[in-house]
């Protein structure tokens, strides 16, 4: 054991593995896969799940460096918060602690806090999992020349506006990994990034 995983967590990712097959992914792109599996039972997600070029990559460099991980919504913290304190000790905060009371005509409250919270924080790992406003107003800031976020995991779930949103991040050169599809959620999101502070964490002196 490595010191971040429980023996039935070993055992289950060994049965994902073989359950899997070749997916013709990197190592670090694989594990994110297992431990999306692992958190949604899913078999089925490696078919929508996408990496940019150098994405996993990027996001290993910048944990390792201790850029701020924030979230669309409070539950993504709190699946992050633990693995960072662990490995890192990255500072997880939700958007929504930047977001107005009251929702602006027409927008939502996590698209306004993620103008705050970049504006505090450039350079972050960035989890969309809930909000596709959030990914949309994220694209249209760095459209706009505001800084890039070192990574972008992009897995808003549901069904009004979620497809939109993930092509038009799919149409940037931004370091990321999303899904296409409905699928996603904090849970997810969640996930991903784990994977990404195992990873780095576990290669911090090689």
């Amino acid at each position: 054991m490595d010191g971040f995983d429980h023996p039935i967590f070993s055992e289950s990712v060994r049965r994902i593995r073989d359950w899997l097959g070749d997916t013709g992914l990197d190592g670090v792109e694989q594990e994110v896969l297992e431990r999306l599996v692992h958190s949604s039972g899913d078999l089925s997600l490696g078919a929508q799940l996408r990496f940019g070029p150098g994405a996993c990559q990027a996001g290993l460099a910048a944990l390792a460096g201790g850029a701020v991980i924030l979230t669309d919504t409070a539950m993504a913290a709190a699946a992050v918060a633990p693995m960072a304190r662990r490995s890192f000790g990255n500072r997880v905060a939700s958007v929504l602690d930047w977001a107005p009371v009251v929702a602006p005509e027409g927008g939502t409250r996590a698209a306004e806090g993620l103008d705050r919270a970049l504006e505090a924080h450039p350079g972050a790992v960035v989890l969309i999992g809930s909000a596709p406003t959030a990914l949309v107003r994220l694209l249209q800031r760095v459209a706009a020349g505001a800084p890039r976020p070192a990574l972008v995991v992009g897995m808003p779930v549901g069904f009004v506006g979620v497809l939109e949103s993930k092509a038009l991040l799919a149409a940037t050169d931004l370091p990321q990994i999303r899904l296409e599809g409905s699928r996603g959620g904090a849970g997810l999101v969640g996930a991903s990034v784990n994977a990404l502070l195992r990873r780095a964490w576990l290669d911090r002196s090689s």
